[in-house]
């Protein structure tokens, strides 16, 4: 390398050549990664394409009905156009429902829980502590979900009635605990509180991500204008990682909606009645656990109805999922200008 003199005892070699050219390795990983993305939308795209192509006769018979309709008879097997005595009647609106009330629940139970979790493990527990309860928060999140399951079946469900009769007793007033015949056995409130352990790890994680990302600045701040932590917390950190707590939740959410053994475990499918807002009830609905419960026993016509289950039930998922992960993005990149 040719170099300036500057002293006899100084050598300084010449200015690197500045290029935005990406080395050798950087491209690999680019092309790894660009491949690895177009593989898993391609994927999905074919996944789409199937249930859609699986599910075009019941779609093409009831239309929109399918998805509003709320009666689900499989009657003989063959739709009205074919001139069936006893048609099939296939509406989705009881089963959707129900999976968006089980998900509000365990949405309701869990993201106070991942939160306060979340927050200990960041500015309350000491380093090695936390990085302990980090470890398991993040093992309980690979738990499979059968394990869940039988475990409400076989541990929550037995314990359910007493609490049940506590909430009728001192909740009355509520219309969702006054009930007739409260029991906690396979209802939806059962089946919520499943859920909420099962995507209890998954907004704690994303949560304990944001509040480690708050500013020092921010904190020292707080602190020198006479804050204690709690007052930190509550007016630096939560307001900081407000997005990112919004965006796990949303991940939560798309996880409680596509949720299948654990629920089928521990509720009890109502196939023609929505239950609005009983949730002591042992009646419910569940898409996931329906495609679960009937299809053993399908015609063929039934079958499609189920993949038309499955495709509603894909395309909330994943609408679910694209709106957190856009929301965490977000969120990350607007804490990076903050920073």
């Amino acid at each position: 390398m040719s170099t300036i003199l500057i002293d006899k005892n100084v050598q300084v070699p010449n200015p690197r050549k500045i290029t935005t050219k990406p080395r050798r390795s950087d491209q690999i990983f680019r092309s790894i990664m660009t491949f690895g993305g177009l593989t898993a939308f391609i994927v999905l795209a074919i996944i789409a394409l199937y249930l859609f192509t699986r599910s075009t006769p019941v779609l093409r018979e009831f239309g929109w009905h399918f998805v509003s309709g709320s009666i689900w008879n499989s009657g003989d097997g063959f739709p009205a156009s074919k001139g069936s005595e006893n048609p099939a009647q296939f509406g989705l609106f009881p089963m959707l429902y129900g999976s968006f009330l089980i998900a509000v629940i365990a949405m309701f139970i869990a993201v106070p829980i991942s939160v306060s979790i979340a927050i200990g493990i960041v500015f309350y527990l000491p380093k090695r502590i936390s990085n302990i309860v980090t470890f398991f928060v993040d093992l309980s999140a690979s738990i499979p979900s059968v394990i869940f399951g039988l475990w409400g079946l076989f541990v929550l469900s037995p314990h359910a009635a007493y609490w049940a009769k506590l909430l009728k007793k001192y909740l009355h007033a509520i219309p969702i605990f006054s009930v007739d015949f409260p029991s906690f056995d396979q209802s939806p409130f059962v089946a919520g509180l499943v859920l909420a352990l099962m995507i209890t790890p998954i907004v704690t994680s994303v949560s304990r991500e944001i509040f480690s990302q708050t500013p020092i600045e921010l904190v020292q701040g707080a602190y020198s204008l006479g804050a204690n932590k709690s007052s930190m917390i509550r007016m630096v950190a939560i307001p900081f990682g407000r997005g990112g707590i919004i965006g796990g939740a949303m991940l939560g959410l798309g996880r409680a909606l596509g949720e299948t053994i654990a629920v089928f475990y521990v509720l009890q499918l109502v196939y023609d009645k929505t239950n609005f807002f009983q949730i002591l009830e042992s009646k419910g609905g569940s898409v996931a656990s329906l495609i679960v419960a009937r299809y053993g026993e399908a015609s063929e016509f039934e079958i499609s109805a189920l993949f038309g289950a499955g495709l509603v039930l894909f395309l909330l998922t994943l609408a679910a999922n694209f709106v957190a992960a856009g929301i965490v993005t977000r969120t990350l990149r607007s804490n990076k200008k903050k920073k």
